[in-house]
């Protein structure tokens, strides 16, 4: 889990000289790129047969180099690419960009073999690949890349680093003016891998963010020491990550294994570690373009301003699934508006501010400074605007640079928000970046960076992530569950409240409910039995001993042993707290509606240590049972600091346990009245063979 020397990393990214290493076609266009970007160091070229030209000379072997090169680009056949890399070992080069494939990505003995050899024969050099496009450096002028190179020389910008070389090169070519300072296409990670680069890179003071597309992470302990590292430095990461849709790859014993699939696992990650998550190229872009300005944002709340009715309540329909307010306009700034305004225009947010003030520069900087003053966020004024050289966009000129004049030191995040991506021209949208303004294109796009900067800025204000990994992998499929009384009885030993119970025969069933108390539950006991409502191993509001004893008999074909417990008649909600350890990421603490519908209802969060009582409780917030305890149509409310407190206590129990626990499922948790506490009626632990 150690990291790659950084000073190594940085001389292969920005080299001060080039080889260009096999096939013709794909080494001259590396060559045109990095002419067209501004290299101005010496390209090498390595090719067995090629004839030298004055403009290109050619060696036959890397051994016949003039000097060891800083970068070398290698697109050979996959089985002679170790003895290439051998070779740039042997001259002292920097590193390389392996541009051929057929490694391990192709899942064959041979490719293994070949990553193997690779990995042992290039030594210690730092090493793109195999099977990526390769990179291109803007700050340093230099691309390690075989196709067209389009971009300028930013001061400052962002890098982005992408498992795929083809939406490297989509995220290069973008017409929305995101200002990129290095582009990587880091392909099977054999060597350098995304948290290599952001590690080495975070330090780097021409770096605002970092923009991923990640398909998969190949160190999940050092991607989030990446993600700290960045965080710490001020440099906030928005990332894509495929595979939203995958079925967990574990084996469903429990309604939490069933419910933690390793998407939202990752989206828990991110969450707490304060990485933006995104589902589009497009609001990846915008996303990032709002940390490029600033960083992240205070958080959610937000205006929005517009000269027309139909775009402000486009935009808060636009909004509506997205952690976003819209706060009212402070009374003080409100009086200012309406003052301006007159009656004729509701002081409201979104904010319709008519057109009335549009050919009044000096009234409308008092609008757009009464709403920067009045407490969010960040504050966007919504606008599209004619295309630049077919039309007079002299108007709209005007009113953008006093806006942009007016938001020059303002204490919230201003952007420009246009409806359409292409109704905001790089004219005006490389002015608004020189601005200190975020141009963003696209309602629903920018709504969403706006979105995730203040859910970022919000993460970094708390507690972050922890992965809580075993010492070794447990295997879940193998783990051995426990029957539900030694659940039980193990969480009660943790101060986690139970009902009273009694383990019988069934001729004791009827003696035992008597004395418990009616109505009671009575459940066929047997570790075998994960699942019991599904086979029918649960009689449920037994009322007296002949029901008991009916209840009893009804249990034997199942199980010869029974379990007598007092039933929770007062509960106001049914929760699910489960444990699952992830393959990547470890122990993930799973919340939501719990009860026999609890896989239907879908309702439940996934959350990383550390569970605090304040995660606990955000986490349950953003359930819809946790919304039940506040009392839902004339019902009192549960008792949410007994729930928390189970939940915080049900955690450091797997925390003790956290080497041979494979799975907890709690299910249900009834959460009582107010000053009446939670029971755990039902409770499965399973537990590694080691």
């Amino acid at each position: 889990m150690t990291g790659m020397d950084s000073a190594a990393l940085r001389r292969l990214i920005a080299p001060r000289s080039i080889a260009l290493i096999g096939a013709s076609a794909w080494t001259d266009a590396v060559a045109a790129g990095s002419r067209t970007i501004g290299f101005a160091g010496p390209i090498w070229r390595v090719h067995p047969s090629r004839p030298s030209t004055a403009d290109a000379p050619v060696v036959r072997a890397v051994d016949e180099l003039p000097a060891a090169p800083d970068a070398a680009f290698v697109a050979v056949p996959n089985v002679e690419v170790p003895g290439v890399a051998a070779a740039l070992a042997r001259c002292g080069a920097g590193g390389f960009v392996c541009f051929s494939s057929g490694f391990s990505e192709t899942g064959t003995d041979l490719g293994r073999r070949l990553t193997d050899e690779l990995c042992e024969r290039a030594a210690d050099q730092p090493f793109f690949g195999p099977n990526c496009y390769g990179f291109v450096n803007f700050f340093d002028r230099v691309a390690m890349m075989p196709d067209q190179i389009v971009g300028a020389s930013p001061d400052r910008g962002v890098a982005v680093i992408c498992q795929s070389g083809t939406l490297a090169l989509t995220l290069m070519f973008n017409q929305r003016s995101l200002p990129i300072g290095y582009l990587f296409s880091v392909g099977n990670q054999t060597r350098i891998a995304v948290e290599d680069l952001i590690e080495a890179l975070a330090d780097d003071p021409r770096v605002t963010a970092f923009g991923l597309y990640l398909e998969g992470i190949k160190d999940p302990v050092r991607f989030a020491r990446a993600a700290d590292i960045a965080r710490r430095a001020g440099k906030p990461i928005a990332a894509i990550k495929s595979g939203r849709t995958a079925a967990a790859a574990r084996t469903a014993h429990s309604h939490t294994g069933a419910l933690a699939g390793a998407d939202s696992v990752f989206d828990a990650f991110c969450r707490q570690a304060g990485v933006a998550r995104c589902d589009t190229l497009g609001a990846l872009c915008e996303t990032l373009k709002v940390f490029h300005v600033g960083g992240p944002t205070g958080g959610g709340k937000v205006a929005i301003i517009g000269a027309s009715g139909g775009d402000m309540a486009m935009t808060a329909d636009v909004a509506r699934d997205l952690p976003i307010e819209f706060p009212p306009i402070p009374a003080p700034q409100a009086e200012r508006l309406a003052a301006l305004l007159g009656d004729r225009v509701t002081i409201a947010n979104p904010f319709d501010m008519h057109t009335y003030l549009w050919f009044d520069p000096p009234a409308l900087r008092k609008v757009f400074a009464a709403v920067l003053e009045s407490g969010y966020d960040a504050v966007g004024f919504m606008l599209d605007c004619p295309p630049d050289g077919k039309t007079d966009t002299a108007a709209f000129d005007v009113v953008i640079d006093e806006y942009i004049d007016v938001a020059a030191g303002a204490a919230p995040r201003v952007a420009l928000l246009s409806s359409l991506p292409e109704t905001l021209g790089e004219r005006i949208r490389n002015h608004c970046l020189r601005g200190g303004v975020v141009p963003l294109q696209g309602l629903r796009e920018g709504l969403e960076a706006l979105a995730a900067a203040g859910a970022v800025g919000r993460a970094w204000r708390g507690p972050g992530v922890e992965l809580r990994l075993p010492r070794r992998r447990i295997d879940v499929a193998r783990a051995r569950g426990s029957d539900e009384r030694a659940g039980k009885a193990a969480l009660a030993r943790h101060g986690i409240a139970i009902p009273r119970s009694a383990v019988v025969t069934h001729g004791e069933a009827a003696d035992a409910a008597a004395a418990i108390g009616f109505p009671v539950v009575i459940k066929a006991l047997a570790a075998h039995l994960e699942h019991k409502t599904e086979v029918g191993g649960v009689v449920l509001d037994v009322r007296d001993r002949t029901a008991a004893a009916a209840a009893a008999a009804r249990l034997a074909s199942l199980s010869d042993t029974l379990l007598v417990e007092e039933m929770i008649v007062d509960g106001i909600a049914e929760v699910l707290v489960g444990v699952i350890v992830d393959p990547q990421f470890g122990q993930v603490l799973v919340l939501g509606a719990g009860g026999v519908l609890t896989e239907w209802l879908a309702d439940s969060v996934a959350l990383l240590p550390p569970w605090t009582d304040a995660a606990i409780r955000d986490a349950l917030g953003r359930t819809r049972v946790g919304r039940l305890l506040a009392g839902f149509r004339g019902k009192p409310s549960g008792d949410l600091p007994a729930l928390v407190e189970a939940v915080r206590r049900i955690g450091e129990f797997a925390a003790e346990n956290v080497d041979r626990l494979a799975e907890i499922d709690v299910n249900p948790l009834i959460v009582r009245p107010a000053g009446r506490g939670v029971a755990a009626v039902d409770a499965l632990i399973r537990w590694t063979e080691e």
